[in-house]
């Protein structure tokens, strides 16, 4: 008898989930570890105050790829690897200053813009102020620049908030989401990111030709905040000259000193560093591995990536720490599902989902070159979701649903079905017990501009879940103000739990999620249409 409670003990101390009885039984151990074991702010401190922005290719980048490893594997995670994709460059930020020196000396505030080069030295120039947009800007500034630091864009005049800076959503404001919306159609509109990719380079050569010394860009945001984003990190796409951002606040005085008798006078110094030693980018995966060999995977991601002006905090390392401290939960629990549950860490998101595409190609489905020579030479992003046929790879049918973190640190509020209306009955049942806790709300509408977005595009259920924006676009998004003390503690457990068991809801139900039908080219959703001039 003493060697049959010892035996029982022991399984109950191996797997304290299965002492539970039924799903119930697990989400409350969930929300015990959750709530009363959370790592998620040691992870997320850890992201941004020590590793700092996470620029993809980075030194920082390169230290995040590897500790987050080593915590999946310290948690007990298989399959812990990280998978290559072609990117380009990494580059980082030793040190930077920006001063006007005349008509008298003010420190600015300035950051470098990603992946222009460094200053020989310091530059000291008198400024022009040559707002230019479009190429055939050029012209009017011929002749103009030699030895001068030009201000590239136009310096407005301000604007205040007319909005609170921090929200939390309301019932209505929530519900005002649950909106279907019929997708829009249009043959043959082109993508105007292609022509804002290409301009960089174009004034870039331009300014080079004329003999200018460096470029300023004027902040997005007023209230002294940078950002310092750029594109530029394919070997071959390197500029020629130095740039950097100024404060809007900087930036129109010196405009408004250009328009009188006392021309400014700047001084730059941008000390950066170019990074080649591995051109691949790494997304991080691991696993918990499910039973059933046949079932398939449910899958949670975030990127890992950032900007560098802050430390990357609210986007991602949020979402990131959230992911991982779902895993851990999980892992610690010694939880057997059905399906493996999979853990992703995206790189290069912030340049256009790159990491989450890669993995795509690699595991669920392709589709052709772009038969436009010029544009099959652009990245894989470029007009990728609008190329036909889809041709699905042997693992289209093994992910049974994916589930996205990428908006901030405010707490879930219920998720986006992103017109997938088969599948609100069963996320509904999966976030009940949550409604307390704010949790509750399935919508129609859908997300974009983050890591499910491919996904949804190859017929895979893919989710973002509904987050309170708290500062994120007032201030925080992709600005030197996005760090640490932004996130929220209790909105990130909460995010953990509810992730944690949404995940293992979708392991473990009998039946997978509903798929969307496997896209195909779609017609115009307006015949008659006639292109605009801008087309």
């Amino acid at each position: 008898m003493r060697l049959l409670t010892a035996a029982a003990l022991a399984v109950l101390v191996v797997s304290p989930a299965a002492a539970q009885d039924g799903a119930r039984g697990q989400t409350n151990l969930i929300i015990d570890e959750g709530f009363n074991r959370s790592q998620v702010m040691e992870t997320a401190a850890h992201l941004t105050d020590r590793i700092g922005g996470r620029l993809t290719n980075s030194p920082q980048m390169r230290a995040a790829e590897a500790w987050t490893q080593q915590r999946f594997r310290d948690w007990g995670l298989t399959n812990v690897h990280a998978e290559p994709f072609e990117f380009g460059r990494g580059w980082s930020i030793v040190s930077s200053s920006a001063r006007m020196t005349s008509p008298r000396v003010v420190e600015l505030r300035a950051i470098p813009i990603a992946w222009t080069p460094a200053t020989s030295g310091t530059v000291r120039a008198p400024i022009v102020v040559a707002p230019m947009t479009e190429e055939k800007h050029f012209d009017k500034w011929r002749g103009k620049l030699a030895g001068k630091i030009v201000l590239v864009s136009q310096p407005g005049t301000g604007s205040e908030p007319k909005e609170a800076p921090f929200q939390r959503l309301s019932d209505k404001e929530i519900s005002e989401l649950d909106q279907y919306r019929q997708p829009v159609h249009e043959e043959g509109r082109p993508d105007q990111r292609l022509k804002r990719r290409k301009f960089p380079l174009a004034l870039d050569a331009f300014l080079k030709s004329e003999g200018a010394l460096a470029w300023v860009r004027i902040s997005a945001r007023d209230g002294s905040l940078l950002h310092g984003t750029g594109y530029t990190h394919h070997a071959d796409e390197t500029p020629a000259l130095p740039a950097m951002e100024l404060a809007a606040e900087d930036y129109r005085r010196l405009a408004r000193l250009a328009k009188t008798d006392a021309q400014p006078v700047l001084e730059l110094t941008s000390n950066v560093r170019f990074h080649d030693e591995d051109s691949n980018a790494y997304n991080v995966i691991g696993d918990i591995q499910g039973s059933d060999p046949k079932a398939g995977y449910v899958m949670a991601g975030a990127h890992l990536d950032s900007w560098v002006a802050g430390d990357g905090a609210a986007d991602n390392a949020a979402g990131s720490a959230v992911i991982m401290e779902a895993a851990r939960i999980l892992s610690s629990l010694r939880v057997k599902p059905k399906r493996t549950i999979r853990f992703a860490l995206w790189n290069a998101e912030e340049q256009g989902l790159l990491g989450s595409l890669a993995y795509i190609d690699r595991h669920i489905a392709s589709r052709p070159l772009d038969t436009d020579p010029e544009k099959a030479k652009l990245p894989m992003n470029f007009g990728w979701a609008n190329r036909y046929p889809i041709t699905p790879r042997p693992g289209h049918r093994d992910l049974v649903a994916y589930f996205n973190i990428d908006n901030g640190s405010g707490k879930i509020r219920g998720i986006h079905a992103e017109g997938n209306v088969a599948a609100v009955p069963v996320l509904q049942e999966w976030l009940a017990p949550f409604g307390s806790m704010g949790a509750s709300k399935v919508v129609a509408s859908p997300t974009t501009g983050t890591d499910h977005v491919f996904l949804q595009s190859v017929g895979i259920p893919g989710y973002q879940f509904i987050q309170d924006p708290l500062d994120y676009d007032s201030r925080i998004h992709h600005t030197n103000v996005d760090t640490y003390d932004h996130l929220k503690a209790e909105d990130m457990r909460q995010a953990a739990v509810i992730l944690a068991s949404v995940l293992l809801s979708a392991a473990n139900s009998a039946e997978p999620l509903p798929r969307m039908p496997l896209p195909s080219k779609p017609r115009p959703s307006d015949p008659f249409a006639y292109p605009t001039d801008d087309e």
